[in-house]
């Protein structure tokens, strides 16, 4: 038998979130996202049975910040987790239709103020669909509740932060994108290239192409063993802007990474500074 996750209750099947539907301080979210902005019409068309929404590029950003789609501050959190039914006591279960790429910065926001029972649907809605499993359409259930924000410092980190351990033995930092950016061959930034030390591991491969469910412990484990990352030790991620990095930081959790990081600036804002050092 292949070993199991160490934290195998990050996640939910569709047959468990299926006998749960309905049971008190379970609230399903529909984390699904288009650049488009389409993505409240599609949950209007169909989505999981008493679901609502949440916006991660919307609701959970600040929209002032310079650098984009930078996580907003707790009170904007809570008012928009709390517009979605996730308050004290709930156990929120999200999913997306992206291999959990934006239900993954939902869970990694979420986290960052304290909120540490999030489950993601493997798999998600196309999993979901593919299982046959009940669906509904029409707006969002209204099911306002009230979010206590609770930062958690631990887990988001600056540029200043980041730059301050790349000399520091205790702390690893992993690139979560494809390796042509990691490589500096291409990307849309001021500058190309990486955080130097940086490790890559591609966020496009936690997760099976054919169903986005998340690969099992043991190939995870191999990704992880290759890139050199090693537990006891602070894990830094980044990606662009958050995103990849949130789904690495994610799938460290399920392998049993305890102290990880997501740097959401990414090379948004660290490819564009000139005073930050890369490597090529």
């Amino acid at each position: 038998m292949p070993p199991s996750y160490a934290r195998p209750e990050l996640l939910g099947s569709t047959e468990w979130l299926a006998e749960s539907l309905g049971r008190s301080g379970v609230r399903v979210v529909d984390c699904r996202w288009r650049p488009d902005g389409s993505a409240a019409t599609l949950f209007a068309a169909g989505h999981i049975e008493g679901a609502t929404r949440l916006d991660w590029s919307i609701d959970l950003v600040d929209p002032d910040d310079p650098v984009p789609l930078q996580l907003a501050g707790p009170g904007t959190v809570a008012a928009a987790a709390g517009r979605a039914g996730i308050g004290d006591g709930t156990v929120a279960v999200l999913y997306d239709d992206s291999a959990a790429l934006y239900a993954a910065r939902v869970w990694w926001s979420l986290r960052a103020y304290g909120f540490t029972s999030s489950r993601l649907l493997d798999g998600g809605y196309r999993r979901w669909q593919s299982d046959d499993m009940p669906v509904a359409s029409g707006p969002p259930a209204d099911v306002s509740t009230t979010f206590t924000p609770r930062a958690d410092m631990r887990v988001r980190v600056s540029a200043s932060d980041v730059r301050a351990t790349l000399t520091d033995p205790g702390v690893e930092i992993v690139d979560a994108r494809n390796p042509a950016e990691y490589r500096g061959q291409e990307g849309v930034a001021l500058r190309l290239g990486h955080i130097p030390g940086a490790v890559n591991i591609p966020a496009v491969l936690l997760t099976v192409p054919t169903s986005g469910e998340f690969r099992p412990a043991d190939e995870l484990e191999r990704f992880v063993s290759a890139a050199g990352l090693t537990r006891g030790r602070r894990v830094i991620a980044y990606d662009g802007s958050g995103v990849g990095a949130a789904k690495m930081a994610f799938a460290l959790a399920l392998l049993g990474f305890e102290d990880v990081a997501v740097y959401d600036g990414g090379w948004a804002e660290w490819g564009e500074r000139p005073d930050l050092p890369i490597e090529r």
